[in-house]
């Protein structure tokens, strides 16, 4: 099936999403992410409360073959896990964008958000 990229998030080189609202921002990995590392088992973040740097790593993914890391697209505060992930990791491969979100942060410098690509730019990207 059609890969599903909103157009109302931005995205990073490393296959994650940024949703903006306010200074605060949600963060995930794409469709594209997902689909490549298959059903995920578990989500690791053991950052929050820590503030990070533009692409440093917040995280990881774990999946039946291969654990990835995770890259925080915005420099910024990590001030919630979306602990649901704890019993439901394979919310990430079902709903990517919505219940499979990872974490909310709140960012630094908003203008780290101009580094990122847009949703036509992403998916041109991935050719």
């Amino acid at each position: 099936k059609r890969m599903n990229y909103p157009d109302n998030l931005k995205y990073s080189k490393d296959h994650e999403w940024v949703r903006v609202e306010g200074e605060e921002a949600y963060v995930g990995i794409t469709a594209f992410a997902q689909a490549e590392l298959g059903d995920i088992v578990f989500v690791d973040v053991d950052t929050e409360g820590e503030s990070l740097g533009q692409d440093e790593v917040f995280g990881s993914v774990e999946a039946v073959k291969t654990v990835s890391d995770l890259y925080l697209p915005v420099a910024g505060e990590i001030i919630e896990f979306n602990e649901a992930l704890e019993d439901s990791p394979e919310a990430v491969n079902d709903d990517p964008y919505g219940e499979g979100w990872m974490v909310k942060i709140k960012m630094s410098d908003i203008t780290q958000l101009d580094d990122l690509m847009d949703s036509d730019t992403y998916q041109a990207m991935l050719g």
